[in-house]
């Protein structure tokens, strides 16, 4: 028998890295279409989409902290194979515990993922300025309808005392 016959297609570890990445990869694609389409809906301004992706958004995160379980227990696992301490296993560790194409298949997904969720933070943080831009757009009209020059949403100084104004507001203010 030649070396060949003998090789394997596939390891353990090899199914579990790749099959987690594939993981991965699904749920920062999910992630991604969720905080795309929540950008999308901050410059509309409409409110209801924007509230429906920060559920999904919410969700997905919540699914993520299972599969970082699920990478710390297959570190774990692999650390014991290794002889090193889990937080010591990089990717190029795992790799040598599979077969060259399951490697390569594995820095290919690895990579994938690292650019998927870099995308998704510049997303994210582009959304975070759209939403304090339209925060301090709300801010301004507040305050342009109260009274007071104090900021919106402060509580009055006396409780149960009404407020009352001698201000006069022009929302268009037409006279010569």
């Amino acid at each position: 028998m030649s070396a060949l016959a003998v090789a394997p297609q596939t390891s353990d570890v090899g199914r579990a890295v790749l099959g987690h990445l594939a993981e991965q990869i699904a749920s920062a694609n999910r992630l991604l279409e969720a905080v795309l389409r929540q950008g999308a809906a901050t410059r509309r301004q409409d409110i209801d989409e924007v509230l429906v992706c920060l559920t999904e958004i919410q969700g997905e995160t919540e699914r993520r902290s299972v599969l970082e379980q699920q990478r710390t227990a297959l570190l774990v696992g692999a650390a014991g194979m290794l002889a090193r301490q889990p937080h010591e296993v990089t990717l190029d560790a795992l790799i040598s515990l599979m077969t060259p194409a399951e490697g390569n298949a594995a820095r290919e997904r690895s990579s994938e993922l690292r650019g998927l969720l870099a995308e998704i933070q510049r997303e994210h943080h582009v959304n975070r300025a759209l939403m304090r831009q339209e925060l301090a757009f709300l801010d301004h009209l507040v305050r342009t309808f109260t009274a007071d020059e104090q900021p919106a949403y402060r509580p009055p100084a006396h409780q149960g005392a009404p407020q009352v104004s001698t201000q006069r507001l022009h929302a268009l203010d037409l006279r010569a």
